[in-house]
């Protein structure tokens, strides 16, 4: 794979343009869940990571759509990113219109607002751990539309769909993720 996916150079990238932490978290946490995503669907997980860590990456400076996920679009294009994986990062914001052809934008979709609802379970345990956090409580926690209220339910509902899973199934891959990164995620 082209040396664009190292971690080190998209850790890079990314960090060149997104400064909050709480936003890295976030890429943090979608890259483990691409990883192991990858791993289960026999993907390359340095591309599946890389789409993790770089599908917000222009977030911090372009917030509202349609310029979020677009300007990233050219900044990829710009740094000599194929055209197939600036289309997988662009796919996860369903605004853009880009179908979700490949296993990997499937999965991105599937598990970007998933990630930042766990974290915000693991947060409100009191050990502030992703350990402590169970599929039933994120389960309980999404009935309640005034917990994470700006987590889009609808999309974490449409992305275990489109993947054919449970959302149990879908939460429990999300959390086992999570855990194997929860000291980089400071949970």
């Amino acid at each position: 794979m082209s040396e664009l996916f190292n971690r080190e150079a998209v850790l890079s990238l990314l960090h060149e343009h997104t400064q909050s932490v709480a936003l890295r978290r976030h890429a943090y946490a979608v890259e483990a869940a691409m990883r192991a995503a990858a791993a289960r669907e026999g993907g390359d997980p340095a591309y599946w990571g890389a789409a993790g860590l770089l599908h917000d990456f222009d977030y911090e400076l372009y917030p509202e759509a349609p310029a979020h996920a677009n300007r990233g679009a050219e900044i990829l294009r710009a740094r000599g990113y194929p055209e197939e994986f600036v289309r997988v990062v662009l796919s996860h914001a369903s605004y853009t219109g880009v179908p979700r052809e490949s296993a990997c934008a499937r999965w991105l979709f599937a598990v970007d607002e998933l990630c930042g609802f766990c974290m915000a379970c693991a947060m409100v345990q009191p050990d502030r751990k992703i350990a402590a956090v169970q599929v039933s409580s994120v389960l309980k926690k999404l009935k309640k539309k005034d917990f994470a209220a700006k987590v889009n339910r609808e999309e974490i509902a449409e992305g275990a769909a489109v993947l054919e899973l449970t959302r149990e199934d879908l939460i429990e891959h999300v959390l086992g993720a999570l855990r194997g990164v929860a000291g980089e995620l400071d949970l």
